[in-house]
């Protein structure tokens, strides 16, 4: 391996996504209590981003099995 690639930061936002989904799944019941469609729309973004970070950060740049 090239020095400058293993120099190189592999940082993809990835964990930043996790965290925002996950701050949605805790305050989702929050946003809004007179809106229920609100709190589900919360509800399923944060687990639909929370999932985008997981296959960035874990799944993406696995090495693939033989």
């Amino acid at each position: 391996m090239a020095h400058s690639e293993h120099n190189r930061s592999k940082n993809s936002g990835g964990f930043a996504l996790i965290i925002l989904g996950a701050l949605l799944l805790f305050l989702a019941p929050n946003i809004n209590p007179t809106s229920s469609e609100l709190g589900t729309m919360a509800l399923i973004g944060g687990i639909i981003i929370g999932a985008i970070g997981f296959y960035i950060k874990f799944i993406k740049n696995r090495p693939k099995k033989v």
